[in-house]
C-alpha cells in the first residue's frame, strides 16, 4: 500500500521536475509511511528515511517497512541530520510543503541547505489523499459506526437542567470506550439562542426546555475521522422551530438525492442553498455546504458556492446545510457520504427527524 503510494508521489514529482520531498505535515506523513510520530520524512526516486528523536525509533520501526530509519543524534537538529542525507546522497531540486511549515522551518530550511535548489509545492499528498481505496474506506466507516452509537448513547442524557460541557464530556467518554483513539475535531455542544453559534464552544450553559440543542462531532479511528451534525429539542417545539428545522432537513435531503459521481461541488451546494433561499432563510445559511473527510476533519473537496471540484468515486464529503438565526437559534444536519461509481454510500445512520426529547 506504502510501495504503491510513494510511487504516485514520485509520478507527481516527475512532472514539475523534482527528484525529492521532505515530508512535514503529520498526516501526510502517515499516509506515504505509516509513522504516526513525529519527526521528517523525505522521499527520493531510491530510498526513503524518516528522521526522528530516541522518543520514536522503535515506533519507527515496528510501524513502516521499506523506510530506513534515522536517529537524531544528542544536539543535532533535524535539519542538520537531514542535511546530512542530502550531502550523501547527492540530492538537489527538492521539494517541501509549503502549505504546512512556519516561517521559522522555512527559514532554517533555506539556512541548511544554501547549495541545494528548494522548490514549493502546495498540496501534492493532498491531491493524492483525495481518493481514497478501499481500507481507507473501511476505517472511516468504523468511525462512523462509533459516531452514530455515542448519538443514541447522549440521547438519554440532553434533558433540561445538564449544561453543554457535561454533555460533551460524556459524549467523549463514550467514543473512547467504544474504540476512538481521540475526536476528530474539538466537539460543538450548543443549546437554545447559541445555536446560532454554527462553531460554538460548549459552555456551562444549563439545557432548557424548549430548546433546540445542536450537537457536531466525530470520531478517529486509526487516524481516520468521521463527522456529524444532528439537531434535537427538549420538549414540544413552536411553529417556526419545525418551519427552520424541516427547511434544513429537505435541503439536505435534496442535495443527498441530486449528488452522484462527476457532479460539481458548487452545483450541489445550490440545490440545498436555492431550496432555503425559496423558503426565505438564505441570509442565514452563511458557510458551504460540505467538505471532505479523511486523514483531516477537512480535505478537498469542496462543497460550496465558489467550489469547482468534481466529485469522483472514492470521495467522502459531508452534506451539512443549516440555518443560524441570533436571539432564536440555528439547526444544522450533517451527514457523510461515500461518493461511489453508481451514486453515493451514506454512512450516517443516525435518524434526522425532529427528535423530541
Amino acid at each position: 500500500m506504502y510501495k504503491s503510494r510513494i510511487l504516485k508521489l514520485m509520478g507527481l514529482l516527475e512532472k514539475i521536475d523534482i527528484n525529492s520531498f521532505i515530508i512535514t505535515r503529520p498526516e501526510n506523513q502517515y499516509y506515504i509511511s505509516g509513522f504516526t510520530g513525529e519527526g521528517l520524512t523525505i522521499i527520493t526516486s531510491n530510498k526513503s528515511f524518516i528522521i526522528t528523536d530516541s522518543r520514536y525509533t522503535e515506533q519507527a520501526n515496528n510501524e513502516t517497512n521499506d523506510f530506513e530509519i534515522v536517529e537524531i543524534q544528542s544536539g543535532m537538529s533535524p535539519f542538520s541530520t537531514l542535511f546530512e542525507i542530502v550531502n550523501e546522497y547527492k540530492l538537489d531540486n527538492i521539494g517541501y510543503e509549503s502549505q504546512s511549515i512556519t516561517v521559522k522551518t522555512y527559514y532554517e530550511l533555506k539556512k541548511t541547505f544554501k547549495q541545494v535548489n528548494l522548490i514549493s509545492t502546495d498540496g501534492l499528498i493532498e491531491e493524492l489523499r483525495v481518493i481514497k481505496d478501499s481500507q481507507e474506506i473501511s476505517l472511516i466507516k468504523s468511525a462512523q459506526q462509533i459516531t452514530d452509537k455515542a448519538f443514541q448513547h447522549i440521547l438519554q442524557f440532553i434533558k433540561p437542567g445538564t449544561n453543554e460541557l457535561e454533555l460533551t464530556a460524556e459524549l467523549e467518554y463514550f467514543m473512547k470506550k467504544n474504540g476512538s483513539i481521540k475526536t476528530s475535531f474539538d466537539t460543538i455542544v450548543v443549546s437554545g439562542p447559541r445555536t446560532s453559534l454554527p462553531h460554538g464552544i460548549p459552555s456551562s450553559r444549563k439545557l432548557q426546555v424548549g430548546d433546540f440543542v445542536t450537537i457536531d462531532f466525530g470520531a478517529r479511528f486509526s487516524l481516520y475521522c468521521s463527522d456529524m451534525t444532528r439537531t434535537v429539542i427538549i420538549g414540544k417545539p413552536s411553529e417556526k422551530q419545525v418551519l427552520v428545522y424541516n427547511t434544513v432537513l429537505q435541503a439536505q435531503i435534496n442535495a443527498l438525492n441530486y449528488l452522484k459521481p462527476y457532479s460539481i461541488g458548487k452545483e450541489v451546494d445550490e440545490v440545498a442553498r436555492n431550496f432555503i433561499n425559496k423558503h426565505g432563510f438564505g441570509d442565514y445559511f452563511g458557510h458551504g455546504l460540505g467538505h471532505g473527510v479523511g486523514l483531516h476533519i477537512h480535505e478537498e473537496p469542496r462543497l460550496s458556492p465558489k467550489s469547482k471540484n468534481q466529485l469522483l468515486p472514492g470521495m467522502v464529503v459531508t452534506v451539512e446545510p443549516g440555518i443560524y438565526i441570533k436571539d432564536f437559534g440555528g439547526v444544522r444536519i450533517e451527514d457523510m457520504v461515500v461518493i461511489t461509481e453508481s451514486g453515493i454510500d451514506n454512512l450516517t445512520k443516525s435518524e434526522k427527524q425532529l427528535i423530541c426529547l
